[in-house]
């Protein structure tokens, strides 16, 4: 027979290995690539933690079959099919956590966070022997923390944070119970007592955070070498240590809302790679020692909120181009000049000194801080011009000097800061015309000048802020008719034109325009909001640090929706559409001259606050009072008003309302009719002009004697004489 030559790799040379291909091929069909068979006791546990909880969002609806890879959050051992991990981090899931997940045994990371569960943290999860990252932090968790947590020996991360009602008091173990445990976060819960000894001396801690509890106690050292360290919101006292053991490793230390007293110690300055240093909202004292100078890798330094006092120091931290990037002494009592020293920090991009003593005037060089996005000056004594250099802040989104001493005008050329956001500078003593060329300014939202000695008309420049969500001019000279745009502002909240010269009639304008106005749903204010008066209004500007060199600017806006045309000497009748705006809050129109029939109140459904005192105002008082739930001020006081007010209508909330109304009837608590003619008690600045004039007597009761005949029919019907004989004010 003729031998045939068979080559070693043919699968028919040896059957053995060609069937265990078979077998493996076989066992592929019935197991996809990748799938892995879940532990039957793991199942059932999640099975059970599944049907304990609520699952709006029907996230973990993928929980079904065997395969580990298609079960929502989490992964398996392969093989075993044994649940390694389990994230459910997101999911809107709430209920109770099921004790039959702690049978989840072999699990080394857990994480619930951010989600809505309740009650309180399962003691068996002590039982979890394996576990190294355990995250129940932004749910509902309540209770304490349960001493079972000691045993989780091989655990490198607890984080808590974000159930308030997870507290008492932190227990001796938090910082031994495992000898790898490098990140703790107990953050914003209600933990209460001082800091465990334990804490002190874990020597694997790396990252703390328990801001926003209860805890205080004196200020103790720590003597590990944290990175990052937050104490923030407590009520911890005492002085200020030097972190000397962190002095190579600490980044963040964040102290800031506690009650530490005394100076700021210079070794604090040697953490050599601090990035961010909060000491805001303290009782520290004292002047800022020369020898507390930074290195160039601190990012953020906030001292705002304490009691230092002296000169701004000239140099806190070394100057390089990738150096201090925010800066925030206000609400101090810093006093002298700003030394130009703080335009070396070439790489600032948020400069506040505000709520201080500070005196003399803006440096000429500011202009040199290129990277500048917020400079808040306000509430100090600072005088002369705002520097024409300051152009040179490019990218400078918020400008705040309110409430100083400056003088001089707005110039032309400060049209290159067209990336402004915020411009503030209310409450001093600037003159001029706001001129042409600021309508290159588009990205403005805030506006205030009130308070100013600014003059002229409104022009169109004004028309190009299509941003705008408050302006205010008002207190200031500005004279002549309002333009027809007034009201052509879609992201308007509230205007102020008050206490000036403006003439004419109130334009009829599109009143439909802004979303504010317009529509109450878009708003949901809460009944204890800002107050109604437009006056109260005020910004709160955070910036927030991005990235290692980078800042994001947003701002708190505190104020009613509103139209305040008060003080000036409009005419007129009272356009209909105003009164049709459902989104208002604040109308004040009073001092003025406008005459006719008030429109109806009963599309003002937001209205908290109207005033249309001191005017020539007629016909009957507007009805449907009744409908009007926010309403708590209201001022007809001082005009032509007559017919009868029924106290059904409601307007017996507000005493005085009607003063001056000679032709009024307003119904008494015995059905009749009560006479409003007088208010309460004499006007305060009447008072004082009487006392403190330089009329005598006899010739005050001359006036009075001419006035009698000669004016009494126009002290109850004309506005202007009102004005000029009993000279209220609101």
């Amino acid at each position: 027979m003729e031998d045939k030559w068979v080559s070693d790799s043919d699968p028919f040379r040896h059957p053995e290995p060609l069937m265990l291909l078979l077998l493996f091929m076989l066992l592929l069909s019935l197991n996809p690539c990748g799938s892995v068979v879940l532990d039957p006791v793991d199942k059932a546990s999640l099975l059970a933690f599944r049907s304990s909880v609520q699952d709006p969002s029907q996230s973990l609806l993928t929980w079904s079959g065997s395969d580990c890879t298609n079960w929502t959050g989490v992964a398996c051992s392969s093989p075993g099919g044994r649940v390694l991990s389990l994230n459910l981090t997101g999911m809107n899931l709430s209920g109770k956590i099921h004790p039959t997940l702690c049978t989840v045994s072999l699990v080394k990371s857990l994480d619930l966070s951010f989600n809505n569960l309740a009650g309180p943290i399962p003691p068996c999860f002590g039982s979890l022997r394996s576990l190294e990252v355990l995250d129940l932090s932004r749910n509902q968790l309540s209770g304490a923390l349960p001493d079972t947590i000691s045993s989780l020996g091989n655990l490198k991360q607890l984080s808590l944070n974000g159930n308030g009602d997870l507290g008492g008091l932190l227990p001796p173990w938090i910082g031994n119970f495992s000898a790898q445990l490098e990140r703790l976060d107990l953050s914003f819960n209600s933990f209460q007592g001082e800091i465990p000894d334990s804490l002190l001396y874990s020597k694997s801690l790396r990252y703390l955070n328990v801001e926003k509890n209860n805890l205080g106690g004196d200020l103790r050292d720590f003597q590990q070498q944290l990175e990052i360290l937050n104490l923030g919101s407590n009520l911890f006292s005492g002085t200020l240590p030097c972190f000397s053991a962190a002095s190579k490793s600490l980044k963040v230390l964040n102290l800031g809302d506690n009650s530490i007293v005394g100076g700021i110690p210079t070794c604090i300055a040697s953490l050599e790679v601090l990035t961010h240093l909060n000491l805001s909202f303290n009782h520290l004292s004292y002047k800022v020692s020369p020898g507390l100078v930074f290195s160039e890798k601190l990012l953020v330094l906030d001292l705002s909120n304490n009691d230092l006092v002296g000169s701004l120091p000239s140099k806190i931290a070394k100057a390089t181009e990738k150096g201090l990037i925010l800066l925030d002494l206000s609400h101090n009592q810093f006093s002298g000049e700003i030394s130009s020293k703080i335009t070396e920090l070439k790489s600032l991009q948020a400069l506040f000194l505000s709520h201080n003593l500070l005196t003399g005037e803006i440096p000429s060089r500011i202009g040199n801080l290129t990277y500048l996005q917020v400079i808040d000056l306000s509430h100090n004594a600072l005088s002369g011009s705002v520097p024409l250099n300051i152009v040179g802040c490019f990218q400078l989104l918020a400008l705040v000097l309110n409430n100083n001493n400056l003088s001089g005008e707005i110039q032309p050329e400060l049209d290159a800061l067209n990336s402004l956001k915020i411009l503030d500078l209310s409450n001093n003593r600037i003159a001029g015309e706001i001129p042409q060329t600021l309508a290159g300014w588009k990205s403005l939202e805030v506006v205030d000048l009130s308070s100013n000695n600014l003059s002229g008309t409104l022009n169109d420049a004004i028309t190009k802020w299509s941003n705008l969500r408050y302006l205010s001019l008002a207190r200031n000279k500005f004279s002549g008719n309002l333009p027809s745009w007034l009201f052509t502002f879609q992201a308007i909240e509230m205007m102020d034109f008050s206490g000036n010269n403006f003439s004419g009639f109130i334009p009829e304008g599109n009143f439909n325009i802004s979303v504010y106005f317009n529509f109450r749903d878009i708003i949901r204010r809460q009944a204890n909001g800002p107050p109604a008066d437009a006056r109260n209004a005020g910004i709160k500007v955070h910036m927030l640090v991005a990235d290692i060199n980078e800042v994001n600017l947003s701002y708190d806006l505190y104020s009613a929706v509103g139209i305040d045309l008060s003080n000036n000497m409009l005419h007129g009748a009272i356009p209909a559409g105003l009164f049709g705006l459902q989104g208002l809050e604040y109308l004040n129109l009073s001092y003025n001259f406008l005459n006719g029939n008030v429109p109806g109140l009963e599309k003002l459904s937001s209205l908290r606050a109207l005033d249309l005192s001191h005017n020539s105002l007629s016909g009957p008082i507007p009805g449907n009072l009744s409908s009007l739930r926010n309403l708590t001020l209201l001022n007809l006081s001082y005009n032509c008003f007559s017919g009868f007010v029924s106290k059904k209508q409601g307007y017996w909330r507000f005493p005085g309302a009607f003063a001056g109304n000679p032709n009024l009837c307003v119904e008494s608590s015995s059905g009749g009719c009560s006479k409003e003619d007088r208010p309460a008690e004499p006007d305060k600045n009447l008072r004082e002009e009487m006392v403190e004039g330089p009329i005598s007597l006899w010739v005050f009761c001359l006036s009075a004697f001419v006035s009698f005949y000669f004016g009494s029919l126009s002290l109850f019907c004309s506005a202007r004489a009102r004005r000029y004989i009993l000279e209220t004010k609101f």
